[in-house]
C-alpha cells in the first residue's frame, strides 16, 4: 500500500482498530481539563479533539513566556536581523490564519486579511519595521480571535475532512488536512523555542 492509498483509506483503519470510537465521552473532566492529556475533547470529533488539544496545550506553553511582558521587551531586537518577540506572537496568528483560509475554505489570505497580517507573515525587514510599539494585550488578542474561530469551525468538521489529502499541494508525496494543522502546531512550537530564547537575552 503506497502513502497516497493509506492516506484514503486511512478514516477505514481506523475506524477498524477502535481510536475513531473514542470519545471525550471516555474522559473524565480532569483529563478534558488538563493540558497535558492528549486526546478526544467535548464537541469535537476524536482526532479533531486531540489535535484541539495539542493546539492548546502548545498556546499555554507560549502564554507563559511572555506573561507580564513590557512593550519595551516585545519590541526588543536581539541583533538587526533578528524578529522582535512581539513580531513572533503575531506571525502565529498570521500562520493560523493562513491554514484557516487554506483548509476551511480553499483559498489564499484576501487583500484586507493581507493588510493586517502580511508584515507579520513577511516577517524580517517589514516586521522590524511595521509591528512595534504595542502593547502584550494587543498581540494576545490578535491571536487568541484567530484560534477562537480555529475551534468553532473544528466544530463544524470530522475527521473525514482532517484525513482528507491535498493532491495539488504537495509534490513530494500525500499530503493531508491533518498535516496542515499538525504543521500549525509544530510551527508554534518551533517559535516558542526562539521566544524562549530571545527573553533569555533581553536588555536586564
Amino acid at each position: 500500500m503506497n502513502r497516497r492509498n493509506f492516506m484514503s483509506k486511512a478514516p477505514t483503519m481506523l475506524a477498524a482498530s477502535g481510536f475513531l470510537g473514542a470519545s471525550a465521552a471516555n474522559c473524565s473532566p480532569v483529563q478534558e481539563s488538563s493540558i497535558y492529556f492528549i486526546g478526544p475533547r467535548s464537541g469535537y470529533s476524536p482526532h479533531v479533539g486531540a489535535l484541539v488539544s495539542m493546539l492548546n496545550y502548545n498556546r499555554e506553553t507560549v502564554l507563559r513566556q511572555v506573561r507580564g511582558m513590557s512593550r519595551e521587551e516585545l519590541d526588543h531586537l536581539h541583533d538587526p536581523r533578528s524578529n522582535s518577540i512581539g513580531a513572533l506572537l503575531l506571525h502565529l496568528g498570521a500562520t493560523e490564519k493562513f491554514y484557516q483560509a487554506n483548509t476551511f475554505e480553499n483559498r489564499e489570505l484576501n487583500p484586507a486579511e493581507r493588510k493586517i497580517w502580511g508584515a507579520a507573515s513577511d516577517l524580517g525587514d517589514r516586521g522590524r519595521s511595521e509591528i512595534k510599539g504595542n502593547t502584550l494585550d494587543y498581540y494576545l488578542d490578535m491571536i487568541t480571535e484567530v484560534r477562537e474561530k480555529t475551534l468553532e469551525e473544528f466544530k463544524r468538521r470530522d475527521d473525514e475532512w482532517l484525513m482528507t489529502v491535498d493532491d495539488g499541494w504537495s509534490s513530494r508525496g500525500a499530503l493531508n488536512t491533518y498535516w496542515k494543522w499538525f504543521h500549525v502546531c509544530e510551527h508554534e512550537a518551533n517559535h516558542r523555542g526562539q521566544i524562549t530564547w530571545l527573553k533569555k537575552r533581553l536588555p536586564s
